[in-house]
């Protein structure tokens, strides 16, 4: 029998603009829930790492033990690198792989760790189980993902309404689930989990700076990106309407009363010993 294999289309791809926002993040700011079940000596599995800055957090995070970062993209692992390489980590490694199908052992991680991971494949339930097989009895598998239809802003936006509707069409057509955030636990509970600790998350965008930072990637990544290209490909959106919401991006990110939230469920399930 075949192994199961990735059949979704990562929805945004490596342009600019998205890898602008991936290597914002940080394990304070994508990673907090599971910080405190962290100890030095633990060897941990980073799926979907893009370009590694969570994954080096995570190693300065358990100097005793280990972190292996892995990604469907070639690509990036070589970003990845980098950022360990100029932190002077010695503790990690990366490699090319699928969640479907884990190239380890059972029983092989302490913790298995997936940021933005869930909402981007084929079958997120068989993803989970693969991530279980691999953790050790007693271990954690620690899932974090936004839940688009849970993104809300202020002022109101015909033009933001429009992308909401656009990206949602796309990322589902690509085989996805953009509201991942809230089925997670769902998820969890039926690749068998017994134990599982269900919270939530934001990140929030309201300084000038922040607005800033954040409209103008989501305003490039309309034009520019894997998205963008799908979108019109796809019959989403034409390159016209893809304008039109790249520049309400613009004209919502320059408003001083600007503000914008996005939720994130998160799951921290501990594999039954």
């Amino acid at each position: 029998m075949p192994e199961p294999r990735e059949t979704a289309v990562y929805t945004h791809g490596h342009h600019e603009s998205v890898l602008r926002s991936h290597t914002w993040r940080t394990a304070a700011n994508s990673a907090a829930y599971l910080l405190p079940s962290l100890q030095p000596h633990m060897r941990i599995l980073d799926v979907g790492c893009g370009p590694g800055t969570i994954t080096a957090d995570l190693a300065e995070l358990v100097p005793d033990g280990h972190v292996t970062g892995v990604d469907r993209a070639p690509e990036i692992l070589e970003q990845a690198r980098a950022t360990a390489a100029a932190r002077g980590l010695a503790n990690t490694d990366f490699a090319v792989a699928d969640v479907h199908a884990l190239d380890y052992p059972d029983d092989t991680f302490c913790v298995v760790h997936a940021h933005q991971v869930l909402q981007h494949v084929g079958d997120p339930v068989r993803a989970l189980r693969e991530m279980q097989r691999v953790t050790r009895p007693g271990g954690f598998v620690a899932v974090r993902d936004a839940d688009y239809a849970a993104m809300t802003w202020y002022p109101a936006s015909a033009g933001l309404d429009a992308w909401l509707g656009l990206y949602r069409r796309v990322a589902r057509a690509n085989g996805g689930e953009p509201d991942a955030g809230r089925r997670l636990r769902a998820w969890a509970l039926r690749a068998g989990f017994t134990d599982v600790t269900a919270g939530s998350g934001t990140w929030t965008f309201a300084t000038a700076g922040e607005r800033a930072w954040w409209s103008g990637l989501w305003a490039d990544r309309t034009l520019a990106s894997a998205y963008a290209g799908r979108a019109v490909e796809g019959g989403h959106a034409s390159a016209e309407e893809l304008r039109e919401v790249s520049g309400a991006w613009r004209e919502w990110g320059a408003r001083e009363d600007g503000w914008f939230s996005v939720l994130h469920g998160e799951i921290l399930c501990r594999k039954d010993a």
